[in-house]
């Protein structure tokens, strides 16, 4: 299962980003979409995640300026992002997991980076 990450890019502190990501293959079941980030230096964290009816979780610093929300019919998720900050910087990993075919798989999309100016 393919994974591909949209809408990186370069905005001032206070600004907006969307992140989109979407899922390739046929036959897909996802139980979870998530989105993921690691800053220079980091290990990558999570930022927050949605199953597939609609649940999500934000980790504490997201929470209140990010939403993350799923277009089940067309495997995608999205990740707005409101209010960011230059310690947003890094670079924005998609996540999922579920059932193909009666086999399990856990898919990483490659990436994109936000830049966060000051």
């Amino acid at each position: 299962v393919q994974l591909q990450a949209f809408g990186g890019g370069l905005v001032q502190a206070g600004g907006s980003l969307r992140l989109s990501c979407s899922a390739s293959g046929s036959g897909l079941s996802i139980s979870n979409m998530g989105w993921y980030r690691q800053a220079p230096g980091k290990q990558r964290e999570l930022v927050a995640s949605v199953t597939s009816g609609g649940s999500t979780k934000y980790e504490d610093y997201v929470k209140g300026r990010f939403t993350i929300s799923r277009d089940n019919a067309k495997n995608t998720v999205f990740l707005q992002m409101n209010s960011l900050k230059p310690e947003d910087t890094a670079v924005y990993y998609c996540n999922a997991y579920g059932w193909r075919g009666g086999t399990g798989f856990d898919s990483w999309g490659q990436g994109t980076l936000v830049t966060v100016s000051s």
